[in-house]
């Protein structure tokens, strides 16, 4: 590829090619014979996938009652007098538990595939997912519907403690 300006070859499977003019890079991963490796599947622990996923989410009922439930309900005030606010509650708490699941494995996932463990990195893998992943998607989406501010620090302030705890769980109960 004579176009390219920059190539590097990390390992037999990981290739990065660089083009300035393009100003793309293009990272190809190689595997021999196989479309999708799920080998890591098997090496996952799925009880604390579960028990991650399930603190997660009842970390939501105690944020949202408890300790924030009045000022959430206060930011939604227009929401929540309407006669159907309550209507589909149930499913709506399961689809919240499915996706809290989703994020508990792909925190085992990174935990796993980065040969990592630990309470202090679950702190910090918690705090950098739930910061630049989680809280940044919340806040990208708020500033668009142009919710309160104080909205903003509720639901993205659970986003990163709900992260810290999951990530915490599954780096010690490897």
């Amino acid at each position: 590829m004579h176009y390219l300006f920059f190539y590097w070859n990390i390992s037999s499977k990981i290739k990065i090619y660089f083009n300035p003019f393009k100003s793309v890079i293009f990272c190809i991963v190689y595997q021999k014979f196989k479309i999708m490796n799920t080998d890591v599947l098997q090496h996952i622990n799925w009880p604390a996938v579960l028990v991650a996923g399930l603190t997660y989410f009842f970390l939501g009922a105690l944020w949202y009652t408890a300790l924030f439930g009045k000022k959430w309900q206060s930011y939604h005030s227009g929401l929540m007098s309407r006669e159907d606010a309550k209507n589909g509650a149930v499913g709506i708490m399961i689809i919240s538990f499915i996706l809290m699941l989703v994020c508990a494995f792909g925190l085992s996932l990174i935990v796993h595939r980065l040969d990592i463990g630990g309470w202090k990195v679950g702190l910090k893998l918690g705090l950098l997912t739930g910061i630049c992943f989680a809280a940044t998607a919340v806040h990208i989406s708020y500033i668009y519907e142009k919710r309160p501010f104080g909205l903003h620090l509720i639901n993205g302030l659970y986003n990163v403690l709900g992260n810290i705890i999951a990530a915490i769980i599954v780096a010690c109960w490897q």
